[in-house]
């Protein structure tokens, strides 16, 4: 989800060069990448509580509903690696901006929306600069500390974070319940405005010695082939089940999947996705468990507040506040299992953790119109929340520890967006959920859980095989 971000990666690469401590007006720049970041962050889960409303507003079907999510994700998971390469090869301050004033403005054009398709552009274009954004907002972090005080300010923008996290979804469900839908792409205007000033005034780019090519081929093919997958297993998903339409778009996104990967063969360590990568068994290991971990994750979270709205008579506002435990529960846990992985060694958490979670995702089936939140919602999310905070932890270190010192960079994005991946592709197959209606929903509810739980377990399984026992890799 979006509160659980691998940012540790990114920053370590890009920092590794910074000159001085702290920059001057450090509180200022600090300020403008949590500005920034918290776009992205607080805007994916405030939308997951939205559904219900704009469903209702501008007559969307279960499809429609579901590329609500995925029409910000796609380009995002997509476009995130090609926006750290931008920032690289054009300068990460001009990224971070245009990213910014991007989302503003797609924010605006999403709370004007007269209707369906309208939104879904206008959410594609705030993934877009979504993408362009979050690699920037890092690497400046990184650039602009070193040494004491980039730790410092790492763990202000990871609590910033979680607590942007945490406030989204109460304040989104607020705003729906007193004004309507669209003022919770409004909320975005004013943190876009003060995070691109802040920005223009105080953030300066260091001088950058070489000029990266961008992988302008490997972008669009990742693009294409990824909207193809999300819409043939969103129809496959849906009532169109497996139609011939179906199938022949899901041939043609494996198809160019499979040409963007010679591509990027062919490109070598140029590539915004360098096979080099999968060479390590590490990684291939921390790959998986992030897509499954993370789909099983996302999927279950757009799903949780829609039922609690649409089947359980709660508020939006209620519904959002049922998910706060699970940020707050893994902001105060997080640096104790930091520091049992770092004495136990980094595979047990990897494989516990997920098992921990799956078993957290299954207590969701006791969830249903006359449970209540108590009863149906709050055991499930703290057991969620404690095995996520458990993977998470020593993730980002693992996922830099299995490659060479060349690729660390790409590994940490590509991590990043395999976690986005994630959910674009569990949220391509909840059409069934959001389909249904009265006693129903939650029958195709308890299936979707069922499902999440055993991905997550996949996911523990494929740490156990896959990732090595390494202490050291988490100091």
């Amino acid at each position: 989800m979006t509160w659980v971000s691998h940012t540790g990666g990114d920053l370590c690469a890009a920092g590794s060069a910074a000159g001085k401590a702290r920059p001057a007006h450090a509180a200022l720049v600090l300020t403008a990448c949590i500005l920034a970041s918290s776009l992205a962050f607080v805007d994916g889960s405030v939308v997951n509580v939205g559904l219900p409303a704009i469903g209702q507003s501008l007559k969307g079907d279960p499809e429609g509903l579901q590329w609500v999510i995925n029409a910000y994700l796609l380009p995002l998971s997509a476009l995130l690696l090609l926006g750290g390469a931008a920032g690289d090869r054009f300068g990460r301050r001009r990224m971070l901006i245009f990213g910014v004033v991007l989302f503003g403005v797609s924010s605006a054009l999403c709370a004007a929306a007269p209707n369906l398709a309208w939104l879904l552009a206008a959410r594609a274009l705030q993934g877009t600069g979504a993408a362009l954004l979050l690699p920037s907002s890092l690497a400046i972090l990184g650039n602009s500390f070193s040494g004491e005080a980039r730790g410092r300010a790492v763990g202000t923008w990871s609590a910033a974070s979680a607590i942007g996290g945490a406030i989204g979804p109460v304040l989104g469900g607020w705003l729906i319940d007193t004004f309507g839908w669209r003022e919770i792409f409004l909320l975005n205007i004013p943190l876009a405005i003060g995070a691109a000033g802040l920005a223009l005034v105080y953030i300066r780019d260091p001088v950058r010695s070489e000029q990266k090519p961008i992988d302008i081929a490997g972008a669009l093919l990742a693009a294409v082939s990824l909207g193809f997958l999300t819409w043939g297993l969103t129809v496959c998903a849906g009532r169109g089940g497996w139609s011939t339409e179906a199938i022949a778009t899901l041939a043609a996104g494996i198809v160019l999947f499979a040409v963007f990967l010679w591509v990027e063969r062919r490109r070598g360590n140029k590539a915004m996705m360098p096979l080099a990568l999968f060479r390590s068994s590490d990684f291939v290991g921390l790959s998986i468990l992030t897509l499954l971990l993370y789909g099983a994750l996302g999927g279950l979270f757009v799903l949780v507040p829609y039922v609690l709205i649409q089947g359980a008579g709660f508020s939006a506002t209620a519904a959002g506040a049922a998910l706060l435990p699970l940020p707050l529960v893994i902001a105060a846990s997080s640096r104790a299992m930091g520091g049992l992985a770092g004495r136990i060694g980094s595979r047990l958490p990897l494989t516990f953790g997920p098992v921990i979670v799956a078993a957290g995702v299954l207590l969701f089936l006791l969830l249903d119109s006359g449970s209540g939140y108590w009863h149906g919602v709050l055991p499930a999310i703290l057991v969620v929340a404690l095995g996520m905070a458990g993977a998470v932890a020593p993730l980002t270190t693992v996922v830099l520890a299995s490659v060479d010192a060349r690729h660390t960079g790409a590994a940490s994005g590509l991590n990043s967006a395999l976690a986005r991946l994630g959910g674009l592709i569990a949220t391509a197959l909840i059409g069934s959920v959001i389909a249904a209606k009265g006693e129903a929903l939650f029958g195709a509810f308890h299936v979707a859980v069922i499902a999440c739980a055993i991905a997550a377990l996949a996911a523990g399984i494929a740490a156990f095989l896959l990732v090595r026992d390494s202490k050291s890799a988490l100091g």
